[in-house]
């Protein structure tokens, strides 16, 4: 399809409203307003008009006006206890200071609109390299009432301080690109970063492009409050009712939450078990061992769940070499080891002195190991008020046990 064409047509270009749910209540809390033109074929998607840059200004302005003026005129004849997305290009909306923008908003204002329902969407590509002529224009928006939100945050690179001097009220993540059975451990780590980057600046985490059942799951796990997607509502030329995806909402939250608890309850069994064993273990150890010796008895008893065992102080520094498993399954020491400190490590002091309070091992969450490039859990053990037995768990112990993973 042609610019021109879809500009000669203008007519045929109507809003459809994507719609929003909200984890709280599983209720559609609002709307993103997407361009569509009629034709015989049906509704044609227009996201590539707006992304176009060599389209001019004029044409992509006259267009964006044309879809929320007809936005905004259905939307006052709702009750308005939605919200309602814009997208906009950040270049054309800094151009004339938001005024356009602004003054489209203002000439709703006698109908009732009411700002603080209202959404500007930006791309993160698009202004993350100007920040600094970007804060000032946002903190003045939000000042009248509007919401700021970043859409595409997290697929190019890390921007995290950047995002968080911006202050925005939504950060948009978007799933669409993960495989269905294969959602990469990698964006994991960055959206839970995102996660608490947007605990920390009051930020509410919405994700987009959900297609499926576990890219929902994926969102739900990584602390989103707000979820967009064809799996839940696809993009539709009138509003829908609030309560449309309710059903759907709370038949998998609870499938979500037996799984977790599952993982839980799988978990906690592994530390006892551990718990258990290691006392057992720590029988067999006398006063005049050394660290040495004492890890390659632990490393004995404890064959089954470790591949590598090593002592540290709670200082961090290691005490001992490593206990690990070669080629042949044996285990073997490791001298590089001794006296590296790991207290930079997240959570490491942290786990320190909860052993010391509650007198029990700790597991960790997943991570990927330096060495061996897959992903393992760390299990920690107090033996005395300064010393801590740290066990790795290989990935292949894990997969083998239902809900390690």
């Amino acid at each position: 399809m042609d610019p021109l064409d879809v500009m000669m047509n203008k007519d045929n270009v109507t809003p459809y409203f994507q719609p929003i749910v909200s984890a709280d209540n599983q209720l559609v809390v609002g709307y993103e307003v997407v361009a569509r033109m009629q034709t015989d074929e049906g509704p044609q998607r227009l996201d590539w008009f707006f992304e176009d840059k060599t389209i001019p200004d004029e044409y992509r302005l006259e267009l964006d006006d044309h879809i929320q003026q007809r936005a905004l005129n259905a939307f006052i004849e709702t009750d308005q206890s939605a919200i309602l997305f814009f997208n906009y290009d950040a270049a054309l909306l800094l151009k004339d200071n938001g005024e356009t923008f602004l003054s489209r908003l203002e000439s709703f204002k006698d109908q009732g609109l009411v700002y603080r329902h209202i959404v500007l969407e930006l791309k993160e590509s698009d202004i993350i390299e100007q920040v600094s002529e970007y804060k000032h224009f946002f903190t003045y928006l939000q000042s009248l009432g509007i919401r700021i939100a970043i859409d595409g945050v997290g697929q190019a690179g890390s921007n995290l301080d950047r995002i968080a001097t911006l202050k925005p009220n939504i950060v948009k993540v978007d799933v669409a690109f993960m495989e269905d059975d294969a959602l990469p451990h990698l964006y994991r780590e960055v959206h839970n970063s995102l996660s608490m980057l947007s605990r920390k600046i009051g930020a509410t985490l919405l994700f987009e492009g959900i297609s499926n059942f576990n890219q929902l799951n994926y969102a739900w796990r990584n602390g989103g409050r707000y979820y967009q997607g064809v799996y839940l509502q696809p993009p539709k030329p009138e509003f829908v009712d609030a309560t449309c995806c309710l059903d759907k909402m709370k038949k998998d939250f609870q499938h979500f939450i037996v799984f977790e608890r599952k993982k839980m309850e799988a978990q906690l069994t592994l530390i006892n078990e551990m718990n258990a064993r290691l006392k057992m273990a720590m029988k067999t150890i006398h006063s005049e061992d050394t660290y040495d010796e004492m890890i390659m008895k632990v490393a004995r008893n404890c064959d089954e769940y470790a591949f590598r065992v090593y002592v540290c102080n709670a200082d961090g520094f290691q005490q001992s070499s490593n206990a690990e498993k070669d080629l042949e399954k044996k285990w073997v020491l490791l001298e590089e080891g001794r006296f590296k400190n790991w207290s930079w490590r997240p959570y490491f002091l942290e786990n320190i002195v909860r052993m010391n309070i509650e007198k029990k091992g700790i597991l960790s969450d997943l991570y990927t190991d330096i060495e061996r490039d897959e992903r393992i859990r760390t299990y920690s053990y107090p033996i005395s008020d300064n010393l801590f037995l740290f066990l790795d768990i290989p990935y292949d112990y894990l997969f083998e046990q239902e809900g390690l993973l």
